[in-house]
């Protein structure tokens, strides 16, 4: 490497690899888990629900669509060139370093936002579980499940545990969300199925007809709801650096996301057939403790919440880790920090930024009690992850169409799969964000830190986009990264063969 090359600290930047050793089954773990789809059933039907009525089915079907013309691009984006940083490195490649540096720092954000609430959510779950044990009476407390100081102090001690736990290495993490994975998916789809059953609510076709849903602006805020519960599939392509067979990352996400479309159509269903449109709506983060309660007597009852509290965890650990994983990726073009691209000599992995990101996200935590109650601070931060993770998901679905531009020559059909597809399916999340944040800005006068305030929830989003700009600004002219010419860094091409399929060197 050249004098050129080197940082302004004068050292050259870290360009260390992370270990292959996990397979499909592996990455279907982690991606799973980033999703959340107990989670994402659990509290954010509730959310949803509040905006489109009972019309849940619908909304999670009509957001499938663009997510998978969005997922298509990521699978072959991914044959081509395979990368830690992935959405961050193939559009910086194929529109412009700044907006996929942009890429990059929006999943950062809105992952440390993320797993904020998270960590909030899992504190939830942990103080119902002690409320219904019946604990808090022998120790003398009080305590309110939907309070966001509570639930986040007891929280922060769980994502201080499965961060340390991420530091050990990615398959340990991988086989402990797997143990995780199998509980909850058997407790959901146990209560769900019976829920269909025995329901009192009759089932209604009027249920999956997007047509009924009550307004424009509703439909709009429902499908950025929805494309926030199917965010996470993507973590699959996160570590392909760490799969033996960069192929693998691609079926464990596909494989994935039609998983989650099967749950969120299940838990959809089965929660309008046992609980009216209040009842989803009123319930807020302890929504599925009180399905369960409606379906079974204790300790059976207890289940859901168990599982929502291993749905948490798992999706705690597996926010840190694929997030740490970008980040590397972006320390390895020096466009962010050399502390995030430091491996662990005996783990391994990015031990240093893991534990830096699981910091930064209980600092967020912390700030985040300045909304009061858990269900507001959840629905603020889901609608802003929505917005942002949408751009992510278009400018990464543009670039796939870029990049195989020719294929409308050479293959139409292919062309059809790898360029109409995306392009329509980002057409659909820009034009979503677009509207929604307009209404937002239109549907106030006055800023308030309030879910109901749109001045409020326009600031979220913006906030994490505005500081993506600057960020970008520090790492071109500051850092002078080479990835502001190149669109990849110094030594991506030492890394990747030009249009190959696998890395030339590990």
């Amino acid at each position: 490497m050249t004098p050129d090359n080197k940082t302004p600290y004068g050292t050259d930047p870290p360009q260390q690899s992370l270990n292959r050793s996990i397979g499909v089954l592996d990455t279907v773990a982690i991606a799973a888990s980033s999703t959340a789809a107990t989670t994402s059933i659990g509290i954010g039907l509730g959310a949803t629900a509040m905006v489109v009525g009972l019309h849940l089915p619908a909304i999670m079907l009509l957001s499938f669509l663009p997510i998978l013309g969005i997922a298509g691009a990521f699978v072959r984006l991914n044959k081509v060139e395979p990368n830690a940083g992935n959405g961050y490195v193939w559009v910086g490649r194929s529109l412009s370093p700044w907006l996929g540096f942009l890429t990059g720092w929006v999943n950062i954000v809105g992952t440390v936002v993320f797993l904020a609430y998270t960590t909030a959510v899992t504190g939830s779950a942990l103080l119902q579980l002690i409320g219904k044990a019946g604990l808090h009476h022998a120790l003398g407390l009080t305590l309110d499940p939907n309070s966001t100081a509570q639930t986040t102090v007891l929280g922060m001690l769980v994502l201080a545990a499965v961060t340390l736990t991420a530091v050990s290495g990615i398959h340990t993490a991988a086989r402990f969300q797997t143990g995780l994975l199998i509980f909850e998916y058997a407790v959901l789809i146990g209560f769900c199925g019976y829920g269909l059953i025995a329901g009192s609510h009759p089932f209604s076709l009027d249920w999956f007809n997007p047509f009924a849903i009550p307004s424009l602006s509703g439909l709009a805020q429902g499908m950025l709801l929805s494309v926030f519960a199917y965010w996470g599939f993507d973590a699959a392509f996160t570590v392909t650096e760490e799969v033996r067979d960069p192929r693998q990352a691609s079926r464990g996400g596909m494989i994935t996301l039609f998983t989650m479309l099967g749950l969120f159509l299940l838990g959809s269903t089965a929660f309008q057939r046992v609980l009216s449109q209040d009842e989803l709506a009123g319930h807020g983060a302890e929504a599925l403790t009180y399905f369960g309660d409606r379906l079974a007597s204790e300790p059976l009852a207890t289940l859901p919440l168990i599982a929502l509290m291993f749905s948490a965890v798992a999706s705690l650990q597996s926010g840190v880790i694929p997030t740490v994983r970008g980040m590397f990726a972006m320390s390895r073009d020096r466009t962010l920090g050399p502390v995030w691209g430091r491996i662990s000599p005996k783990y391994q992995t990015p031990a240093a930024g893991t534990l830096l990101l699981g910091a930064c996200a209980a600092a967020v935590a912390f700030l985040a009690m300045i909304i009061p109650t858990l269900s507001d601070m959840i629905l603020a931060a889901v609608n802003a992850i929505g917005v942002v993770v949408s751009l992510s998901y278009a400018l990464t679905a543009l670039a796939a169409a870029v990049r195989f531009r020719g294929l409308l020559r050479e293959d139409f059909k292919q062309g059809v799969r790898a360029v109409i597809l995306p392009t329509l399916s980002a057409a659909v999340l820009l034009g979503l964000g677009g509207y929604l944040c307009r209404t937002y800005y239109l549907s106030t006068d006055h800023f308030e830190a309030s879910p109901d305030n749109g001045w409020f929830m326009l600031l979220c989003p913006g906030l994490m986009i505005g500081t993506g700009i600057v960020a970008a600004a520090w790492a071109k002219w500051v850092r002078k990264s080479p990835y502001f010419r190149t669109g990849h860094g110094t030594d991506a091409d030492e890394l990747f063969a030009p249009d190959s399929t696998e890395p030339t060197t590990v």
